[in-house]
């Protein structure tokens, strides 16, 4: 085995841990002409790179065995905890081409410190911030030529951790696996931001209070599945939902946290709960807001009080955000007893402009005045 090693671009401490990871090359990597094909047409989510990162971790040992493996299926026993009883979380996060061939990456670190506190609800292990930084710059440096130059486009780089151990007991798992795998992504608006239409679900939720809702892992998603697919047969793109316990206030979307401007250019969202995920986007937003000299207000948002914010126009614009789509502007809001449209339809001013000023910070076409940017190689 080979050890990655390039020149330091990241702190000190990050580095020396990327060079702790064994690369093992994949024998079988994807031609060059094969991998040029699947870039100029990436299909998010089913293409992955050659590698993944990888660590182990034993109750008595800690964290272990830091490596880079060929992509491929995963050997479970079919006792394995994961299988059982969900005991797994995930991250996601996206690497940049910059115009000098560059790859850098968004706010990991609190990608990093996101993990951790979902790994402490779903009684997993805490990885350290530098070891997942380091597994998501080895792994982009291992699979380099992967990370797209076509505008808008990025690695899609997916941080998951799941309990490996094969037993049936209802316990913590003793031994956990962390990886890494990559999936060349496209614009997520090929044709142009085009507003999104929303369902907003009465009957189902994603959390409720003191449940899993805060932590980023795969139940919350499966439970999103069933509302969203009713949504769809509405003829609606996403869902939204409402707190598990009143069923009055907005919540989040499947994958995304809400925010509504209103006429006044104050920008609103759900205050944190605990059942509500704490976006990294979000974060951002709100100080890229505050940064506009706009008024931010983080507090529970009744479903009565923004169906008659659209009808008098007191609700300007209303738009979502997350890793995937960044910023995706809501052109109508319907429910059981209600049908709005978000102001005329239309992507919103301040909307387009947080969701250009965030994309051109990501992408170095702008200057990163918070230091949210890490290179990767």
């Amino acid at each position: 085995m080979s050890s990655i090693t390039e020149p330091t671009i990241m702190s000190t401490d990050v580095e020396e841990i990327i060079s702790l990871f064994d690369l093992t090359p994949n024998p079988v990597p994807v031609s060059e002409e094969d991998r040029e094909a699947r870039l100029a047409n990436p299909r998010f989510g089913t293409v992955f790179t050659d590698h993944m990162a990888r660590i182990s971790w034993r109750r008595e040992e800690g964290w272990i065995h830091r490596r880079i493996e060929p992509y491929g299926p995963l050997q479970l026993d079919p006792a394995t905890a994961v299988l059982h009883y969900g005991q797994e979380v995930f991250e996601g996060m996206k690497a940049y081409r910059h115009q000098d061939g560059s790859v850098w990456t968004f706010r990991p670190e609190e990608n990093a410190a996101r993990l951790a506190r979902s790994a402490h609800r779903l009684a997993l292990p805490a990885l350290p911030i530098e070891d997942y930084v380091a597994a998501c710059a080895a792994l982009v440096r291992a699979d380099l030529a992967w990370v797209p130059f076509a505008p808008d486009s990025s690695l899609y780089l997916r941080p998951f951790m799941f309990a490996s151990e094969p037993f049936l007991g209802v316990r913590p798992a003793r031994e956990v696996e962390f990886l890494v795998i990559a999936s060349p992504a496209g614009a997520y608006f090929a044709g142009g931001v085009k507003p999104v239409s929303i369902w907003v679900d009465a009957e189902y939720h994603r959390a409720g209070p003191g449940g899993t809702g805060s932590a980023k892992c795969g139940g919350n998603y499966a439970a999103s599945l069933l509302p969203q697919m009713k949504a769809a047969a509405n003829g609606f793109d996403q869902v939204c939902f409402l707190d598990g316990g009143t069923k009055t206030y907005l919540e989040e979307l499947g994958g995304m946290n809400v925010f509504l401007v209103m006429d006044d250019g104050a920008v609103h969202t759900p205050e944190l709960t605990g059942s509500i995920l704490e976006g990294v986007t979000r974060s951002s937003i709100l100080q890229l807001a505050r940064d506009r000299g706009h008024d931010v207000v983080e507090r529970r948002i009744p479903l009565t009080e923004l169906v008659d914010g659209l009808k008098s126009g007191r609700v300007a614009e209303v738009f979502a955000c997350g890793t995937a789509a960044v910023v995706t502007p809501v052109g109508r809001l319907a429910g059981e007893t209600f049908d709005a449209v978000v102001g005329n339809g239309q992507p919103g001013s301040l909307t387009m402009a947080i969701r250009e000023e965030l994309t051109d910070i990501q992408y170095g076409r702008t200057p990163d005045r918070h230091g949210w940017l890490r290179r990767l190689a």
